[in-house]
């Protein structure tokens, strides 16, 4: 398995037919945090079996957002002991929800003027980083242009509104006001993870790296520079985004879905590598967790429970998770929505996203239904909602791509 096949170690179940469901996992490895309610795709549980039985691993855990990725089922966890396997992080290092309380009155949001107000949160910021460097022990990088930035795919930058508050105490301990709006910002570590990643196959492809080794070393290093640097961003994305709004913040959680860290599984050190997965431990330590759905549905700030934790990898379900391939929307859905229709979602929100491909790719129609991502991970006491919002405004990217 050499380096001229990136992705050797890791593609080899890609192929696998999408066929349905929650059915039982092909290996002792691998456990299902989903209920018979919940689809998912046999591509995606053909790749978490693959995964789970590649050499030092111990667990791979799937959770109900679970859906094929490039040859790496999203939505899932893998403990393994000796070595790990940094190409399963992917190369957004450090992507995650970071989630905003704001002072803005939700019933004095004039979402007509904010919509025509917001831009740039895909350009380079025009201020001073070097504070944010220091705040946040980053070094000096040719990706510095990209902190600040949302980026492409499903990132996002929205501004929520309370629906329903189902545990008065918990919403209160965390010192949210249901009369105000709040913030989520979703972005990663930008043009930094891409350069380590590629960085990473091309010196060691897909292969696991030894613990110890100085090619782990050297790998840490880094991944630890993109994970800093993904706060960083998230922290400036929203300062940016308020600045527009007029609001002030202040963060009620920051939890990272993409990551490879050394943690505590089963009484013993192991390796824990994330994609597209929460930190349950995270989650717990700052006693809230927001997982999205999509721009027309709601988002859930959820509590997590440490209970069950270890039994799923200390990890949980990042967002609603696809239930179509990007680049499958748009002949699915162009027959029926004109790009006007999909500005405006069911819910009354506002989309900011001026390139047709990706205003199509992130149509709510695209993803899996969050009600049931949620209810699945209640069921397996892994966590207790606190509170449902409703997203308002969603920014994604002024310019158009394809014009």
């Amino acid at each position: 398995m050499g380096n001229s096949s990136k992705d050797a170690a890791l593609d080899n179940a890609a192929t696998a037919p999408a066929t349905s469901n929650t059915a039982t996992a092909a290996s002792n490895k691998v456990r299902l945090f989903t209920t018979d309610k919940s689809w998912i795709e046999g591509a995606a549980l053909a790749q978490l079996n693959h995964t789970a039985n590649l050499p030092g691993m111990v667990l791979a855990a799937g959770f109900p957002d679970l859906h094929p990725g490039k040859g790496i089922a999203v939505g899932a966890a893998f403990v393994s002991r000796g070595v790990f396997y940094p190409a399963l992080a992917g190369n957004d290092i450090g992507c995650g929800m970071s989630f905003w309380a704001t002072d803005l009155p939700a019933r004095k949001l004039k979402l007509d003027r904010l919509e025509k107000r917001i831009a740039g949160l895909e350009q380079p910021w025009d201020g001073d980083l070097a504070p944010w460097r220091e705040r946040f022990g980053l070094a000096r990088s040719l990706s510095d242009p990209g902190l600040g930035t949302i980026g492409g795919g499903n990132h996002f930058a929205e501004l929520q509104v309370v629906d329903e508050v189902r545990d008065e105490q918990a919403f209160a301990a965390l010192g949210l006001d249901k009369a105000n709006a709040a913030a989520l910002i979703h972005s990663g570590s930008r043009g930094l993870g891409q350069d380590i990643f590629r960085e990473l196959l091309e010196r060691h492809g897909a292969n696991p790296l030894e613990e110890g080794s100085e090619a782990a070393e050297h790998y840490l290093v880094r991944h630890d520079h993109a994970m800093r640097f993904a706060r960083a961003n998230r922290a400036l994305i929203v300062h940016r985004f308020a600045g527009e709004l007029g609001a002030e913040t202040r963060c009620i959680s920051d939890v990272a879905h993409n990551m490879v860290t050394r943690e505590t599984w089963d009484g013993a050190p192991a390796w824990f590598h994330r994609k597209g997965a929460a930190s349950t431990r995270e989650a717990l330590d700052q006693g809230a967790l927001m997982i999205p759905g999509s721009r027309g549905t709601p988002s859930y700030l959820v509590r997590a429970l440490a209970e069950n934790g270890e039994h799923a990898a200390w990890s949980l379900a990042h967002g609603a998770g696809r239930r179509w391939q990007r680049g499958y929307a748009k002949s699915r859905l162009s027959h029926k929505y004109r790009v006007e229709d999909l500005a405006r979602t069911e819910l009354g929100g506002r989309v900011i996203c001026e390139d047709r491909e990706l205003l199509y790719d992130e149509a709510p129609q695209a993803y899996k239904d969050i009600a049931q991502v949620i209810a699945d991970l209640e069921a397996a006491g892994l966590i207790s909602t606190i509170a449902v919002y409703r997203p308002v405004l969603t920014y994604k990217v002024r310019r158009a791509r394809d014009e």
